[in-house]
């Protein structure tokens, strides 16, 4: 039997949405799910599902953009045989596997007109036909549905079917984006970095401070699945690295550690900055001279100029002064420099 998904957030916005769907779960009713890409969509579905009564049937998801009108045509309501080239013998639906259960239809919006007349149908009347078949079917099945993009709007303009939306939208659900919900950026990073630590058997250190700062000042326009994505990548670069210390280093963007040409500035990716050319002189004396800790003071000297030009931006420092990401963050923690720069 299907479970619900863990659903991880302490935020008052998110706490509020979650409200709101535990509530809606209960009335039989199509309810509409809007939100951002990788918002967590879906998970809020999942919820209302196994919140209602029809948590022990089905529930059943269709991607509506992953498929042309004809497939997704025949994807949710089945065909019969001979109905087209190809269609050997019947097929059944999504609506049909959804019998008793919960159909959530992702990315509503990409469906077509001819696709939105028969799922209004559905709605209103709790029937439809297969593809190519006479024979009229009922449905005992509760819709779901999902957009990332402002139905009213493409409505509006005709591309959508107001009495669809107007139907579909019985209830709204609002999946917060992930920057609505800052308090939360911590808690999900720590639980997906530990499901990847137990994943690799290693265990999970924790975020550092400077890590930390890095993944809360991070506007995640991938949401959620841009923060698992980011800390699973993080704690796999820290268990690869062998150190055991906490996770120090966050790759937002996993182009960006390669060498690659670098061309804007932003919390991934940085524009090279000029090379420090100015040479500290040596203050020579008589005696011997402590050369290790002169060339400490070189390489903190020329770090934090290259730092201090760049903004902060320690890609751009990096790149400055020919080191890789990870050489500039080590020379960070080598002479405490955080906050000099």
């Amino acid at each position: 039997m299907q479970q619900a998904p863990e659903l991880i957030g302490q935020s008052a916005v998110f706490q509020d949405a979650l409200a709101h769907a535990s509530a809606t779960a209960n009335v039989d009713r199509p309810v509409l799910i809007v939100g951002e890409r990788g918002a967590g969509k879906e998970l809020f579905a999942a919820r209302i599902h196994f919140l209602s009564p029809r948590w022990e049937g089905p529930l059943v998801k269709v991607n509506c953009a992953a498929m042309n009108e004809e497939l997704l045509e025949s994807e949710l309501f089945g065909h019969e045989a001979g109905a087209f080239t190809g269609a050997q013998k019947r097929h059944k639906g999504r609506f049909e596997r959804a019998e008793g259960g919960t159909l959530f239809l992702d990315e509503i919006a990409s469906a077509s007109q001819r696709v939105q007349e028969k799922l209004l149908r559905v709605i209103e009347y709790g029937e439809y036909e297969r593809v190519g078949g006479e024979q009229t079917l009922e449905a005992d099945v509760r819709i779901v549905a999902a957009a990332n993009v402002d139905l009213r709007a493409i409505a509006k303009a005709g591309e959508f079917r107001a009495d669809l939306l107007d139907r579909l939208a019985f209830d709204v659900v609002v999946a917060p984006p992930l920057r609505d919900r800052r308090e939360d950026i911590m808690l999900l990073a720590a639980h997906f970095a530990n499901e990847m630590a137990k994943e690799l058997e290693a265990p999970f250190p924790g975020f550092s401070e400077e890590a930390t700062a890095m993944l809360q000042g991070h506007d995640w326009p991938g949401n959620v699945r841009e923060l698992k994505n980011a800390a699973e990548r993080a704690m796999f670069h820290w268990s690869a690295a062998g150190t055991t210390d906490q996770i120090e280093v966050v790759i937002l963007d996993p182009f960006d550690q390669a060498g690659a040409p670098m061309t804007e500035t932003t919390d991934s990716v940085a524009t090279p900055a000029p090379p420090i050319t100015e040479t500290p002189q040596p203050q020579l004396r008589d005696g011997p001279i402590d050369l290790r800790a002169h060339l400490d003071e070189v390489e903190k000297t020329f770090a934090l100029a290259a730092l201090k030009r760049a903004g902060g931006n320690q890609k751009t420092a990096a790149a400055a002064l020919s080191l890789t990401y990870d050489q500039i963050r080590g020379i960070v923690r080598k002479h405490n420099l955080s906050g000099q720069f």
